[in-house]
Order: C-alpha cells, then structure tokens, then sequence
C-alpha cells in the first residue's frame, strides 16, 4: 500500500457483491479499538449483532430478500450482505450539530469525535442519518468509527479492511477508489449483474460519502435514504433558511397587528346607548306643612 499522506481525503469503497458475511471486519475492529462488545443476541436470523452502536463500528448486515416459495433452478437469489460503517460524509450533520466542538475533520477528512471535548448530549445521535453513533454507558460520550485515525497516523491501513478475505472493503484515496468503484460497476452490469449501482460515490447524498457501497438492491433495502431523502435537517437548508426567515416577518407583523388592536377603544358590546337626556333637577323640598291646631288652642 502506498503510503498515507496527510491532507489528502481517504476512506472506504464496499463491494457488496463479494461480502461473504464472515464478519473478520466486525472482529478486528474490536480487537484493535479494545471494545469489549455487547452480548450477542440472535433475532430471527443470522445478525447477532443487531445494528451500529457504541461498541460495534462495524456491522455486518443479512439481509434476506428470497421469497419463501420454492424457486427453479437458476431462478433463485442470494441475500443481500454489507458490512456497515460511519459513512464520514462531508455534509456531516453530527458535526453541524456539535455543541463543543468535540466532532472534527481530520488531517485525512474523516469524521473523528474527539472524546475528552465530547460532553454527551447526544445531539450527533439525533442528526445521524444513519444511526451510527451511540453513547458509551460506561465514559458517556458518543461514539462510532474513527477510520482507525490512530493507525492512519501510523501510515497502517485500517483493520477492518486489513482484516476482510474478499476485499469486499477496500481503503485508499477516496478519488481512486471512486475510479475502481465506477469501473467495477461497469464490469457488473457487462456480466448482466444490472442491480449493482454505487451509493454515496458522487455529491447527491450528502455533499460524497468518504465511505461509499457498490449496493445489489435499492437503498432503501439496505435502510439507507435514497439520493431524495439524503438532505440535511431542513433547518440546515437555504429553504429552511428562507421559511424561518419569512415565518419571523409574518411573527412580527402579526404581534405589531395585535399590539395595534389592543390600543384602539373597544366597542360596546351590549345595546346600542340611547342618546343623553337632561335630567330635571329635583324640585326643592315643599315648606312644612303647619300643624293642625288641636282642641282647646285658641
């Protein structure tokens, strides 16, 4: 491997259509980041994984797409397999949502958490869409895949793609892997594999994905957003700028409107006043009346 350069972007290229679902990434990964792990636990497949978290930064998926009904031969298909990662993208939300400054681009422009800054507030949880970050229960930061940052300084290529038999993930320079990438697709689809298509190898998901995948199937079946849905939070966006913008105008001319009414004479609500009449002052007191003479008054 050529040697690794600071100032350059590097990351992964997955080719799904050779991942065997051995999970040797899944391993070195832990053995070389020291994560202890979760206890495994079997759904109702072969996952004993079960997702991305703060103590597996990789993730081999299996996902079964044959149909229960007995197939001809040569008819049938084969499970969709792929080893899952921070996708390091270079619109990274948790980044843009980052309190502390604890989630950097590095020397390699890779998404690294710094853990002594990260304060746990677990914004970057909420803003990935991917669900790759998590929090540690045991430090309470936030955690995910570093690219093997610590390796890379080292000029060593990660451990996961060291680690995987079919080169299903390969590491390099993101713009030659994106070369390979294209040229493989095209040798897919010249064989009559026509599903394969890439995700994440150009700008309409997320500004490029340092950490790209040669998918079998829609997006959408590996739950990953399609180039549509693969937007930053709209309060991120020119159009979510725009909307605030004109929500605070319409705020303002509405409390002015409001204040206005609260200073204008309210009207009377019951029946219509009749006009003033000029009451007749009383009449004076009538004098005493003298009192009757009574017998015997002379």
């Amino acid at each position: 491997m050529a040697e690794i350069t600071p100032g350059r972007a590097y990351g992964f290229f997955t080719d799904t259509s050779v991942c065997i679902g051995c999970k040797a990434c899944e391993v070195a990964c832990k053995e070389w980041n020291e994560l202890p792990g979760n206890e495994p636990l079997f759904g109702d497949g072969y996952d004993n994984t079960g997702s991305l978290d703060a103590q597996n930064w990789r993730h081999v998926e299996f996902i079964d797409n044959v149909p229960d009904s007995t197939m001809g031969t040569g008819a049938g298909k084969a499970w969709l397999m792929m080893s899952d990662v921070c996708k390091h993208c270079q619109q990274a939300s948790c980044m843009e949502v980052c309190p502390t400054g604890a989630i950097i681009r590095t020397e390699f422009d890779s998404v690294y958490i710094q853990p002594d800054v990260c304060n746990g507030c677990r914004n970057c949880i909420a803003a990935c869409p991917y669900g790759v970050i998590e929090q540690d229960r045991d430090n309470g930061v936030a955690q995910k895949c570093t690219l093997c940052y610590d390796r890379l300084q080292g000029n060593m290529e990660p451990a996961c793609a060291k680690a995987c038999p079919t080169d299903s993930i390969q590491f390099g320079p993101v713009d030659e892997l994106r070369e390979m990438a294209r040229q493989r697709v095209s040798d897919l689809h010249d064989q009559g594999v026509t599903e394969a298509r890439l995700y994440g190898d150009d700008e309409s998901v997320y500004g490029g994905l340092n950490a790209f995948f040669l998918l079998m199937d829609e997006p959408e079946a590996y739950k990953m957003p399609n180039a549509q849905n693969a937007v930053l939070p709209r309060r991120n966006n020119l159009g979510g700028y725009l909307g605030a913008l004109g929500t605070a105008v319409l705020a303002v001319l509405g409390g002015l409107f409001a204040l206005r009414r609260r200073r204008e004479p309210v009207p009377a609500t019951g029946p219509a006043a009749e006009p003033d009449i000029e009451t007749p002052a009383a009449p004076d007191a009538a004098p005493d009346k003298p009192s009757e003479p009574k017998a015997g008054d002379q």
